[in-house]
């Protein structure tokens, strides 16, 4: 595996944000930036807004998380050697026949999610709250969340929702589906993005058209995901995010997490981090995270070819001037606050409202 030398030249020039307190501005050993990223992630860890192992994991029998499994991209070493604390696992629909039977395929993801982590007790928990992603943490687990799950799994049906939910899935994407198009939510749309707030599930609006979007970010009561989106300025991606939807996203203190994917966000380590900057700076250090997007068939920038590589990144951010509280927010805090708003949103929301279940055609002219 790479030296961050053979990434970065030999040194960085920061200013005082990115330099030990009280350090004035001088030139900093790529090497340095290495070990005060491994430090900050101690900390820190990350957590990574997006994996496909459950889908990866089904063509490969006899796998060995625990030990190491050079098959695919995700496993406890190279998570623990990349400070990943939390992983949200996708539930998403594959292209083929699996595609046409969504319900079935995301039960048969959440068993094997469910398997998966029953036989890796000492490296992996599964988790709902944010609390609990805390135990887990304290007890050397690596927390996974399902979800997201794609929301063609509903087949039209709130009830289904509320057994996705008591199931375990924390996070439902909202794009592609017959009430949440082009021209925004439909009837039924709103009350899904209702009961997923009483439920406490994180709606997903990666891939979403701007309409929908924006009334989803009116709608919610909790903070609003896009799991894999980066810069629309920087590269015109379609699951990218345009300035305007950037900033609206938040203003209402939603999550954009940045996907490590060569298409959306570069070739190379610095080119995610320009993407990472222009999130911050369009909308705010507390609304930008990281989506590793491992396992997902992507291709990767050329340093942070698996889970084990997030602190080349954090170095790179170190370099230029991110300061500790940012970097703090970027990998740990942000997604902490959002389970919590989630929770505490959906605790204050079944208070006040009933579990609903309006067929679709009441709802919506098909």
């Amino acid at each position: 595996m790479a030296d961050l030398q053979d990434d970065i030249p030999g040194t960085t020039e920061v200013g005082e944000d990115g330099g030990l307190p009280d350090e004035p501005l001088r030139l900093r050993p790529a090497g340095d930036l290495l070990e005060r990223a491994r430090a900050l992630l101690a900390a820190h860890p990350v957590a990574d807004g997006y994996s496909g192992l459950p889908w990866a994991l089904r063509h490969l029998p006899g796998h060995d998380l625990q030990l190491g499994e050079a098959a695919v991209d995700t496993d406890v070493p190279r998570l623990r050697a990349g400070h990943v604390g939390a992983l949200f696992w996708s539930l998403h629909l594959p292209e083929g026949p699996a595609g046409e039977r969504p319900v079935a395929a995301t039960l048969e993801q959440l068993d094997l999610v469910r398997s998966v982590v029953e036989a890796h007790p000492e490296g992996l928990r599964l988790v709902r709250t944010a609390g609990q992603v805390i135990d887990a943490r304290n007890r050397g687990r690596i927390a996974v969340l399902p979800g997201p799950a794609h929301g063609a799994a509903l087949d039209g049906s709130l009830a289904v929702l509320r057994v996705l939910h008591a199931l375990g899935v924390r996070v439902l994407s909202l794009a592609d589906t017959a009430w949440a198009g082009a021209s925004g939510l439909t009837r039924f749309g709103e009350e899904v993005v209702r009961e997923m707030n009483r439920l406490g599930v994180l709606a997903d609006v990666t891939g979403a058209s701007a309409a929908t979007v924006r009334r989803t970010l009116a709608l919610s009561k909790t903070p609003v995901l896009c799991t894999r989106s980066a810069a629309r300025a920087l590269r015109p991606h379609p699951a990218n995010l345009p300035d305007d939807l950037l900033a609206a996203l938040g203003g209402a203190k939603g999550l954009c997490m940045v996907p490590l994917t060569a298409e959306q966000t570069g070739p190379a380590v610095p080119d995610v981090a320009d993407h990472l900057d222009h999130v911050r700076d369009v909308a705010g250090p507390e609304c930008v995270g990281l989506s590793g997007t491992y396992d997902s068939g992507a291709a990767h920038p050329r340093e942070l070819a698996d889970a084990s590589r997030y602190p080349h990144l954090i170095a790179e951010l170190l370099g230029r001037g991110w300061s500790e509280t940012e970097l703090a927010l970027l990998t740990w805090g942000n997604v902490q606050r959002v389970l919590r708003g989630a929770d505490f949103a959906a605790r204050a929301a079944q208070h006040r409202r009933k579990a609903p279940a309006p067929p679709v055609t009441d709802l919506d002219v098909l």
